[in-house]
């Protein structure tokens, strides 16, 4: 998972996540995700991604779309991050 956080106005951007066929269908995704909450329980996430694979995890997780590229709603590009790194 990439994403992109702002300390500034606490928001945050899911830009990509990649996952390999073998791990899709055990919820490894949805941990991730859940992850990534608790490391920046103070963001409000949103996600430029709109594939079949992250459509549905997204929107179970409550993440809304954006249409800004990966910048939060001040422009400010932010700090960006591969999820356990």
């Amino acid at each position: 998972m990439t994403y992109r956080a702002c300390d500034r106005c606490a928001e945050g951007v899911i830009t990509d996540v990649v996952l390999d066929e073998p791990f899709r269908d055990c919820g490894l995704s949805t941990s991730a995700l859940s992850h990534l909450r608790s490391l920046y329980p103070d963001v409000t996430w949103r996600t430029t991604l709109d594939t079949r694979l992250t459509r549905t995890l997204l929107r179970r997780m409550r993440v809304s779309k954006t249409t800004a590229g990966g910048s939060c709603s001040h422009g400010r590009p932010g700090v960006t991050a591969r999820a356990g790194s």
